[in-house]
């Protein structure tokens, strides 16, 4: 049996896998002790030879080391075979629709660095760390034994891959077909491009968030800005929104849109624009417009510390901006995508652009992610989507 190598952390200062977190940083490791390759399983000790965790390696990254188990389980087709079972038993018992779900998602399912999104009959897979690359031939194999699809696609075309030495590609797995598919959230149908299209080619993690709408919408005017492909903008309309305006700056994001309003039936009452939605939230505003809801679900402004000052101006702007339009009565939805843009700091941002503006507010919600995007308390990275609604007086 090969010996596995020990990563001894350093005395100095308390490191967070300690506390549970599943990552250990280069800058945390003392020495190493045995032999190793890249992607290799190791075992973690704090100074004090304390056991930690067991997880895989590769020097390459600055997540040197990311912890699979808090055991000395053996890594096998079993070990794949148990973690994978319980994610999707989570979901089948969480979810009302769990045939199109995120099956796994890394950390939080304690597998990181492995993505997996369920389309229907259609998985697609990203292996995004070289350690667990490694075994992408068995966890292909075990969710063919679980869930028997009719395809398995991979999307491995993510550029984080290069930071771990890894190749960028895609493509069928198991299977072949059409890669544009049709999925349903909250009973309303989406397409997902899982060839093409961003990540593995749909977002789940609004599920819920959009569910609210029908709270507040019925009869509403809304303006839904960095719409993409129109998932808020078709929840609108589908719960009975008088008139919804899209705005992207991608045109293919919003020919997708138009197209899933036709798949809806809610074409009618939906206009896709391409537009840039910061230009064009300050020529609303200026111009005195008004709607009854605004929704504001922009991409991350922010990917690291050193520029969340930067993108909290961006934030203060687009929530001025918008809650100007607001019509007494009516309704902000906004939104944040950025782990780095913490909770506390965001809703300080938006008070911040409500007082601006001259606006009283209260918050009807402030939610986080889907239930198939579960977080881990250890490890606050896995709590990255902030949700809020604001009543507008």
């Amino acid at each position: 049996m090969q010996t596995i190598a020990k990563v001894i952390l350093k005395r100095q200062g308390r490191h967070g896998s300690e506390s549970g977190h599943p990552w250990v940083f280069q800058s945390e490791i003392d020495y190493i002790k045995g032999k190793f390759v890249p992607g290799d399983i190791v075992d973690v000790f704090n100074a004090r030879r304390q056991y930690l965790g067991r997880g895989y390696i590769n020097p390459r990254s600055q997540i040197t080391v990311r912890l699979l188990s808090r055991d000395e389980e053996i890594v096998d087709r079993d070990f794949f075979v148990r973690r994978i079972s319980r994610a999707w038993a989570y979901r089948q018992r969480f979810l009302a629709e769990p045939e199109y779900c995120r099956l796994i998602f890394s950390e939080a399912d304690f597998l990181p660095g492995l993505i997996v999104d369920k389309f229907g009959a259609c998985l697609v897979i990203q292996t995004l760390a070289l350690g667990m690359d490694v075994y992408k031939d068995i966890i292909v194999s075990v969710l063919d034994e679980l869930l028997q699809p009719a395809m398995i696609y991979e999307r491995n075309d993510a550029t984080v891959r290069t930071l771990e030495g890894l190749p960028l590609q895609k493509g069928f797995l198991k299977g072949q077909g059409e890669t544009m598919l049709q999925v349903r959230e909250n009973g309303l149908l989406f397409y997902a491009d899982i060839e093409n299209g961003q990540k593995t080619g749909f977002f789940y993690d609004q599920r819920d968030n959009r569910r609210l709408l029908s709270k507040f919408v019925a009869d509403a005017e809304v303006l839904d800005c960095f719409c993409f492909t129109g998932s808020f903008s078709i929840h609108a309309a589908a719960y009975g929104a008088r008139h919804v305006t899209g705005i992207d700056i991608s045109a293919a994001a919003v020919e997708m849109a138009k197209k899933n309003a036709v798949l809806n039936q809610v074409q009618n009452s939906c206009d896709f624009q391409e537009a840039n939605a910061f230009d064009l939230l300050r020529e609303y505003s200026d111009s005195g417009r008004s709607y009854d809801t605004v929704i504001l679900d922009p991409p991350a402004f922010t990917k690291s510390k050193s520029s969340v000052e930067s993108a909290a101006r961006g934030y203060k702007e687009i929530n001025l901006r918008g809650l100007k339009m607001i019509r007494p009565g009516g309704y902000l939805v906004t939104c944040s995508c950025s782990f780095h843009m913490d909770r506390n700091l965001f809703r300080t941002v938006v008070a911040e652009a409500a007082a601006d503006a001259k606006r009283m507010v209260r918050e009807v919600a402030y939610l986080s992610q889907a239930q198939d995007h579960p977080s881990l308390p250890a490890a606050p990275e896995t709590s990255y989507l902030k949700f809020m609604v604001l009543e507008v007086q």
